[in-house]
């Protein structure tokens, strides 16, 4: 039964090629700070790749239309007092990505679209709420400004990015380190993986976990998992014997796997890349030369071995692109970005196919760039798929979009100080009437002079990336 499925597969046939030497990234001192992280972020537009900075935390954004020798001089994103342990785009704004630290903060970073003269060292905003290291950070998948982030003091703490307030914090769930944290399609639910050996499915605004398994992998080492189109659970880990495993589990039913495989005897962790358009998952293990690929399907043995991409030289890290960011024109349905010590270097999978046409069955509709819900709908209980666009005529990302932060005044949150005394309105004389309708009217015509000069900014942001491009 599973041969025949394979076969009858349309990626049956899925090559990987390593770019030519002129389409890498050469010359970047990749950081030695961790293997917690992936080391490395793409979007549409840019690559994001921690490097190592003396005494701080720094990484390096690069336009993705440039590639070639880096510059030594090339401006850095810095800010952070101690070394970065992971970074990730946000998925609805090409511009905007976030940072987590050794120095217990997250900073959230708008990029231009010009290569800025000078190192960018102001962050949009600085989110101050764990007490150790922060090692994970992953963005919501369809509402604004919400962003996850997990720490060394076992919390995961949910964030509205756009006032800097704490929406959630789950303090009470995780005994020991958090190795992997993975949101559902739609944010509702979320899978993650602990040092204490559980997996566990949580829904953030109940703070409860739903759904739990002790030991999906008997071994000691970190697990990762993720979510499948599905609903299942795909996982990797180790069995006693430290054998590399990966399992697909049902989360109505835990008590038995939908499978179990075992892989090699290899130390390097397991990182699962999943593609839900297509349902093909792939494993890059950490110091491995290789990616191996997988389909997930409703058929027996439900995990179909496709085919595994091999070089000569071990990846010291992966970055994933989002599936807007592929060529379709070359039937290009992944691309990772492979980082070694001194350069990062894209690796292309295609289905080859002979027509030029668009190959509607290798690209349905995929999540776009535009958030389906606000954060305050989502905690409010609300639920929605991600917006989903075509990619008939190709990916075109959108133009600088600033991400603007509110912060609310902490001074309407709090009780007034001393003795309350009930006074209405009618008692207060009219002198003090007159002058709050005058602050009111000062105020007003404030707040419009600054919205005419953020408009003026914006213009001529605008006018400064056109005349970049145009003398490229």
């Amino acid at each position: 039964m599973s041969r025949r499925v394979v076969r009858q597969s349309k990626f049956r046939h899925v090559f990987g090629q390593a770019a030519k030497a002129d389409q890498a990234y050469e010359d970047i001192r990749v950081s030695k700070v961790t293997w917690d992280s992936f080391f490395c972020a793409v979007n549409p537009k840019f690559l994001a790749i921690i490097v190592e900075a003396g005494g701080g935390g720094a990484f390096i954004v690069l336009p993705l239309a440039k590639t070639g020798r880096v510059d030594k001089n090339y401006p850095l994103v810095t800010g952070h007092t101690a070394p970065v342990l992971d970074i990730d785009w946000c998925p609805h704004n090409d511009n905007v990505i976030a940072s987590a630290s050794d120095d217990t903060t997250i900073m959230v970073w708008q990029i231009p679209d010009y290569t800025p003269m000078r190192n960018i060292t102001e962050p949009i905003i600085t989110l101050e709420g764990h007490s150790k290291r922060v090692g994970i950070l992953s963005w919501h998948p369809t509402a604004r400004n919400v962003l996850l982030s997990a720490g060394g003091d076992n919390v995961i703490i949910i964030w509205n990015v756009g006032t800097g307030e704490v929406l959630l914090s789950l303090d009470d769930m995780h005994p020991d380190v958090i190795h992997s944290v993975c949101w559902n399609s739609n944010g509702s639910l979320l899978a993650t993986t602990c040092k204490d050996k559980t997996l566990r499915i949580i829904d953030p605004r109940k703070g409860q976990v739903v759904a739990e398994r002790f030991a999906a992998h008997e071994g000691m080492r970190p697990m990762r998992a993720v979510f499948t189109r599905q609903g299942h659970i795909f996982t990797t880990g180790f069995t006693r014997m430290s054998q590399r495993e990966l399992g697909l589990w049902d989360p109505n039913n835990f008590e038995e796997p939908v499978a179990l495989q075992e892989m090699d005897t290899s130390n390097g962790v397991l990182l699962p890349f999943y593609d839900p358009d297509s349902s093909i998952v792939y494993l890059c293990g950490k110091g491995d030369s290789s990616i191996r690929y997988f389909e997930i399907t409703d058929e027996p043995p439900f995990v179909h071995y496709l085919n595994t991409f091999s070089s000569k030289e071990p990846q010291r890290g992966m970055g994933f692109m989002p599936k807007r960011g592929l060529d379709v024109s070359k039937c290009e349905i992944a691309r990772f970005y492979k980082l070694h010590e001194r350069k990062c270097e894209p690796i292309i999978m295609t289905v080859p196919r002979k027509s030029d046409l668009f190959q509607d069955d290798l690209y349905p509709d995929t999540p776009g760039p535009e958030p389906a819900l606000e954060a305050d709908e989502w905690l409010s209980g609300q639920d929605a798929e991600p917006v989903l666009i075509s990619l008939r005529d190709g990916y075109v990302p959108p133009k600088h979009r600033e991400l603007r932060v509110t912060k609310r005044n902490i001074l309407d949150l709090r009780p007034p100080s001393g003795p309350r005394r009930s006074q209405s309105a009618s008692d207060a004389p009219l002198s003090q009437q007159h002058t709050l309708e005058t602050l009111l009217e000062e105020i007003k015509a404030l707040r419009e002079r600054v919205q005419a000069q953020e408009q003026r900014i914006t213009a001529l942001e605008n006018m400064l990336c056109e005349l970049v491009d145009g003398t490229d």
